[in-house]
C-alpha cells in the first residue's frame, strides 16, 4: 500500500504531480527495477514506491538532499529550524554559495540551504547562471512550509528500508551495467517551445538539441537491448520529428504550467510521453 506521504521535499520546475494519473497509466506492469536518470523532484518516483530503483540527477546540489535526507534527516531539520523568513536573509544566504567559505559547509547546511531558498524563492523556479550560482528573486510568501519534517521523515524511513541507489552522474552513465528486467523514467529538461520558453537551468551547463539527440540514441540502445522506456516531453516539430520511430507509441497530454516570467503566458502547453512498448 502505497503512503502518501512518501512525496517531493521540494518544488520543481517541470515536475509532474498533476500528469502523474497519466504517466502512471503507461508504466509496465510487474516486477522490474527501476531508474529515473533526471529525478528532480522526484514526483513519479515517489509516487511509484519501487523497492529497488536508481534515480539520479546532475544538480549535485540536488542530489545532496536526496542523501542528507537518507543519512542525517534529524540533523537537516534542525538546520531549517535556524532560518528565517525575511528578504534581507533570503539574500544573504542565497549569495553564500559565491564565497570561498562554501565550499567548507557541512552536506547538511548546504541540503538545508537548498530547501529554504527552494521553498522561498520566486514560483519554486530553481535556477543557476552560467557560472552555477543560484540567482532566483525572492518569493514574499507569507508562510512557506521550510520545516516540512513528516514528510522528510517518511521520506527518509522509505530510501532506507528500499534498495534505492543515489547517483549524481551524466544521464548515460547512471544507466552503466542496465540489464533487460528494468524500466527507465526519463524527464529530461524539455525541448523548448519557442525562444522566449527556453529554460535549462537546472544546471550551468543547460541541456540543449545536441543532448536531445544523445537522449534519443541512449534510447534506441535501450530498445536494442530490450530495456523498456518511457520520456516525457514538449510537443514540438523537433522532438516528434526525433522519435519518428516510435510514433504509434507517441501520445499527447496537456499540462498546466506556473513557470514564466509573464503570467500571461503560463497555463496549458502540450507535452508527449513516448514509450518503446505495447500495454498490457
Amino acid at each position: 500500500m502505497k503512503n502518501n506521504l512518501i512525496q517531493p521535499f521540494v518544488k520543481w520546475v517541470g515536475g509532474k504531480r498533476q500528469l502523474l494519473s497519466e504517466i502512471k497509466e503507461y508504466i509496465p506492469k510487474g516486477n522490474f527495477k527501476y531508474y529515473e536518470p533526471f529525478v528532480g523532484g522526484g514526483a513519479v518516483f515517489f509516487s511509484l514506491q519501487r523497492k529497488n530503483a536508481v534515480i539520479n540527477d546532475l544538480n549535485s546540489e540536488l542530489i545532496n538532499v536526496y542523501e542528507v535526507i537518507k543519512n542525517d534527516v534529524e540533523g537537516l531539520i534542525r538546520s531549517l529550524m535556524n532560518h528565517k523568513i525575511t528578504e534581507k536573509y533570503y539574500y544573504e544566504l542565497r549569495s553564500e554559495d559565491r564565497s570561498e567559505e562554501y565550499k567548507t559547509y557541512s552536506k547538511v547546511k548546504k541540503a538545508s540551504r537548498f530547501i529554504y531558498l527552494n521553498k522561498t524563492c520566486y514560483n519554486g523556479l530553481y535556477r543557476v547562471n552560467s557560472s552555477g550560482y543560484f540567482n532566483t528573486p525572492f518569493g514574499k510568501y507569507k508562510n512557506p512550509n521550510v520545516v516540512n519534517d513528516t514528510v522528510l521523515r517518511t521520506v527518509h524511513k522509505y530510501l532506507n528500508e528500499s534498495r534505492i541507489a543515489i547517483r549524481n552522474v551524466d544521464f548515460e552513465e547512471a544507466l552503466k551495467g542496465i540489464r533487460k528486467n528494468s524500466f527507465v523514467y526519463f524527464d529530461p529538461p524539455y525541448d523548448p517551445v519557442s525562444d522566449s520558453s527556453n529554460f535549462t537551468g537546472y544546471t550551468a551547463s543547460g541541456f540543449n538539441r545536441d543532448e536531445q539527440i544523445r537522449l534519443k540514441k541512449l534510447c534506441d540502445k535501450l530498445n536494442k537491448k530490450g530495456v523498456k522506456f518511457l520520456l516525457s516531453n514538449s510537443n514540438t516539430e523537433f522532438i516528434r520529428e526525433l522519435y519518428k520511430d516510435y510514433n504509434d507509441k507517441i501520445k499527447v497530454v496537456g499540462a498546466t504550467r506556473a513557470i514564466n516570467s509573464k503570467a500571461t503566458k503560463r497555463g496549458e502547453v502540450e507535452e508527449v510521453l513516448i514509450r518503446n512498448y505495447d500495454l498490457e
